[in-house]
Order: C-alpha cells, then structure tokens, then sequence
C-alpha cells in the first residue's frame, strides 16, 4: 500500500472490527462502496462461496483469508445498516453464554454430563432456551 494510500487515514489502534468499519467508511468517502444493501448482501454470499469452496482443499492459510473476507464483508453490512459490529458480536456472545449455561443447568439437574447428552438433546434444549428468552 503506497505510503500516501487514503486508508492511512483510518485509526489502525482500533479494534479490528471498528477498523475494518473505519477502512470502509474511509473508501466509501470517495465513493467506492455499494449503492445499497442489495450489492453488499450479494458480496456476502460470494464470500460464503468462495469459504465452502476451500473446505475440501483444508489449506489453513487459504481458510483464513476466505473466513477474514467474508468478516469484513459482514462488517461492511453491519455498517451500511448502522450497527456497531462490535457491539453486535458483543451482544451474541453474552446470548450464546446464557443458552449454553442454560443447557449445562438442565443437563445438570437430569443428572447427566454435557459428555453423555445428544447432540439432539443439546439442540432440543437450545431451543428452549431460545424459546424462553422470546418469552421474556
């Protein structure tokens, strides 16, 4: 990248998901960025496609790369909708926590360990928990 790149301008000190924001904000500023949400949902699944295609090759190096563009074209949707994606995968961690802490309680209470559970049975439960915190 030329010492003078535009994208200099983007704060690398922050997190990496606000960084990938400030990079596409920093780019749309010149009007390289998708005219709606229509191209920017496209680009995701392209690069679903482009991950599943390097499963059967297993390259590490190569799933990386595929994994961190597909990252930052969901940071580029979180962005055109106006959602901290920091924030966002904050909240879903803080969600998966509960349900799983939810799961192991009530594997607990049946007298079982999560090793001897079902995947049926965790999903089953799951979606309990799911179910519960729509109630709520």
């Amino acid at each position: 990248m030329a010492k003078s790149s535009l994208l200099n301008a983007a704060n690398k000190q922050l997190l990496s998901l606000h960084y990938a924001v400030e990079l596409q904000k920093t780019a749309a500023s010149i009007g390289f960025d998708w005219p709606n949400i229509d191209g920017v949902i496209a680009k995701i699944h392209e690069e679903l496609d482009e991950v599943a295609a390097e499963l059967d090759e297993a390259d590490p190096m190569k799933l990386q790369e595929e994994i961190g563009d597909l990252l930052f074209a969901i940071t580029n949707l979180a962005r055109h909708l106006d959602v901290d994606p920091e924030q966002a995968i904050q909240q879903c961690n803080q969600k998966f926590l509960r349900r799983f802490q939810f799961i192991e309680t009530q594997i607990n209470q049946q007298g079982k360990s999560l090793q001897a559970a079902s995947l049926d049975e965790l999903d089953a439960l799951w979606d309990k928990a799911k179910l519960i915190e729509k109630q709520h």
